[in-house]
């Protein structure tokens, strides 16, 4: 495998469809097993040197179990504390396939997690159970992606690691289907207007609760290619009009600056390509809205 390895939206388009799906149903026995943590902190999933994982979650008073993504020997695995395993393969099968043999699999253990059924921030959804419609899986594309999300998750946290404000970890969100790490500046933020289809504004305006600039890689969907991104809020004046290394775009739908992935695959030093992107909108944004950067940040390593 390529360490920057081709992802072409169209040839994995019906995959990647199918798989955000099921990272959503797992995500959401993360959501119901957890403490509620700011900014929805706590639902998100982790990269794994073989795919996404919740970490261990609590069951009860005295359990505690785990759900990983195994995208080298595609299988979906469930841990639990006492040595207990169970799962399935993963093959072409539609998400309503995956949600029974999920929570058959959990019951096998004596787990019983409750979900809400309906697809967090997808418009026209189908409920898990009853969606049919979804039911690729191809492999090779599947690896493909996983080591794309490696690469993103190393230099995410390195990104990270120059900030010594309050900062995300770096994880997956599983509505938005993206990997993520944000900044703040400390201050709050104005209400968010909401209005991301079935998804409370509440979570939303929790989710922004106070002022930010995020970064991070999305694998593309909606007829758009995969790309590492950039935006802050609220939108600081001026900032779309900000210098970006070459290749990079503001985005005026989304109201955020995108790299093409294909860019950085095909560039001479794809770190540094990622990394000036990523410091480069940064250092607009904390600039334009006035952050106290000597006291948020400190030398690179």
């Amino acid at each position: 495998m390529e360490p920057w390895p081709l992802l072409r939206y169209e040839e994995w388009k019906d995959t990647l469809a199918t798989l955000h799906l099921w990272t959503q149903i797992v995500g959401k026995i993360r959501l119901r097993q957890e403490p509620p943590v700011n900014h929805s902190w706590s639902v998100t999933l982790y990269v794994t040197p073989r795919g996404l994982t919740t970490s261990a979650m609590p069951y009860e008073k005295s359990r505690s179990f785990s759900i990983d993504f195994d995208f080298v020997a595609h299988e979906l695995r469930i841990a639990g504390c006492d040595g207990e395993t169970a799962g399935f393969r993963l093959e072409p099968m539609s998400v309503a396939a995956f949600y029974g043999k999920l929570f058959e699999e959990l019951g096998s253990l004596n787990i019983s997690v409750p979900i809400r059924t309906m697809p967090s921030e997808i418009a026209d959804a189908t409920p898990f159970e009853l969606d049919t419609a979804h039911a690729s899986y191809d492999r090779a594309y599947v690896e493909r992606f996983q080591h794309a999300l490696l690469q993103a998750d190393r230099l995410c946290k390195m990104f990270r690691a120059g900030f010594i404000g309050k900062a995300s970890p770096v994880h997956f969100f599983w509505g938005s289907f993206d990997l993520a790490t944000t900044r703040f500046s400390g201050r709050t933020a104005p209400p968010h207007p909401g209005g991301f289809p079935n998804l409370p504004d509440r979570v939303t305006r929790d989710a922004y609760s106070h002022e930010e600039q995020s970064v991070g890689f999305w694998p593309g969907g909606y007829g758009q290619e995969a790309a590492f991104y950039s935006y802050a809020y609220p939108e600081p004046k001026g900032f779309s009009q900000a210098r970006v290394p070459e290749g990079a775009f503001w985005n005026d739908t989304l109201r955020e600056f995108m790299l093409p992935y294909e860019a950085v695959r095909s560039s001479a030093d794809p770190d540094r390509a990622v990394l000036d992107f990523f410091h480069a909108t940064y250092d607009a944004a904390a600039d334009l809205a006035g952050w106290d950067r000597a006291a948020l940040e400190r030398g690179a390593g």
